[in-house]
């Protein structure tokens, strides 16, 4: 497509632009190595505080990583820019690539390539492109330099498996990855991830090939290598803590299943079923799913080891709805609304305010008491938030104290998550001691422990 270089000369709040050039030079770097170039440029939706020089930056898309959604659409922009602190325009540059097809899988893989020298000499060999595409008055001073941001992830090689579109969350993928860690072991993942906020991971579980003595030997895309889900291990980072919260009522469950009661569990929020798959497999919950889309449960079954059956039920609708439906005495099935917790697990759709979770309805107070009403006395309601700021998640905490009378939290330790826990009376207390607790000691030895002594009470709510 034709550009007029002149539209640029301004910063135009969420603007996106995108168009192919040729390549000036394939041969001088295998990073660029296609006859064409895609550029990118997207300017900041926030608007700089005073009418300085805006900052400028550019990006070099890894090669392989050309159609990711996170250097090819306006949200993995938008999120890319958001991560990038004071950044008023960002410009991409990637060789042009062929999209999968949909429902196929990928040839490609990618597999990291840090080369500093030849790096260093195709931004020299950018720069002349860089300064076209940048505002004027970002030289006002004689600065010629635009600075090339690196993007840095764990993800050592990747193998897209699946493309596929949900009637409600879109464009989703899944993939196979290699990530880096800290000791000369290796790490398998496999990944589901949404294109409306393709840098967030929807899910991610450990995989380990089959059949196999030696890790040295394992290759992402061998033909000869298949890989299973390991459902005995919660990699997500605020699963482990969501899981934790069950501490708080420990004794109370142990109770349930002394007398002959099996804990159960209503998941709003089912992805690839990892939190679903632990639940049952590793603390013996029966357990209800609700996933909105039915192509993500196609994709949790054949891909994520999600397995319904006698102790595990997934339904296809919206969560709360759902919930409502139960509170109101409606007939779901075989479902009897007394649950030990209610697990959340929904991001707001929304990618114009970044990540965040909840969705906003949970704020509502029919929300709140219909989750109220469909558990035990000794329930909980645990949700993970990623607040968009301080101010949005303490108008969760009262909202929430309105109508539950105790409110606990986990801080995750990863700056944007929370663990919120709300439950309908104070935790009950027991004879025994946590050691002859064989729930908590199941527990304990599930999450090896990790944040169940991280569990902060934050208010009281009087009704």
């Amino acid at each position: 497509m034709e550009v007029d270089m002149s539209i640029l000369e301004t910063l135009q709040p969420s603007r996106f632009l995108s168009f192919a050039i040729p390549n000036p030079d394939p041969t001088l770097n295998p990073s660029l190595a296609s006859p064409l170039i895609r550029i990118a440029v997207l300017d900041s939706p926030i608007q700089p505080s005073s009418p300085l020089i805006p900052s400028v930056a550019a990006m070099i898309v890894p090669k392989h990583r050309e159609s990711d959604w996170i250097f090819t659409t306006e949200s993995g922009h938008l999120q890319l820019l958001l991560s990038s602190p004071n950044i008023q325009r960002l410009i991409l540059i990637g060789q042009e690539q062929q999209p999968i097809i949909n429902g196929s899988s990928s040839s490609c893989i990618y597999r990291r390539w840090i080369d500093p020298d030849s790096l260093n000499n195709l931004e020299i060999s950018l720069k002349p492109l860089v300064i076209a595409l940048s505002p004027k008055i970002y030289f006002r001073n004689v600065n010629l330099e635009v600075p090339f941001l690196c993007y840095e992830d764990n993800i050592v090689c990747s193998l897209v498996l699946e493309k596929c579109i949900g009637n409600f969350v879109g464009e989703m993928l899944v993939e196979d990855v290699e990530i880096e860690v800290s000791d000369q072991s290796r790490e398998f993942r496999r990944r589901l991830r949404f294109k409306r906020m393709p840098n967030l991971v929807q899910t991610e579980i450990r995989i380990v090939p089959n059949k196999v003595s030696c890790l040295d030997s394992v290759d992402i895309g061998s033909n000869s290598i298949e890989f299973s889900p390991d459902l005995g291990l919660l990699v997500h980072v605020y699963l482990v803590p969501m899981v934790a919260s069950l501490a708080l009522i420990g004794s109370c469950i142990e109770k349930h299943v002394e007398s002959g009661l099996r804990p159960k569990a209503l998941c709003l929020g089912v992805g690839g079923g990892a939190l679903v798959g632990f639940l049952k497999t590793q603390l013996d919950f029966e357990v209800v799913g609700v996933e909105v889309d039915e192509e993500v449960l196609r994709v949790a079954r054949k891909y994520f080891g999600l397995e319904d059956g006698d102790l595990v039920q997934v339904h296809v609708g919206d969560g709360m709805e759902f919930m409502d439906r139960l509170a109101h005495g409606d007939v779901v099935g075989n479902i009897v609304p007394q649950f030990d917790v209610i697990m959340v697990d929904l991001d707001s759709d929304d990618p114009r305010n970044g990540v965040s979770a909840p969705p906003i309805e949970f704020f509502r107070r029919d929300v709140l008491l219909a989750a109220r009403s469909v558990l035990r006395e000794s329930g909980i309601f645990v949700i993970n938030v990623i607040p968009r700021s301080r101010s949005y998640y303490e108008k969760l905490i009262h909202e929430f104290r309105e109508v539950f009378p105790e409110l606990y939290e986990i801080n995750v330790g990863n700056v944007e998550n929370f663990v919120l826990i709300a439950a309908k009376a104070l935790p009950c207390s027991s004879s025994s001691s946590d050691s002859e607790n064989k729930f908590l000691t199941k527990l304990r030895l599930a999450i090896s422990g990790a944040y169940m002594d991280s569990i902060n009470r934050i208010g009281d709510a009087s009704n």
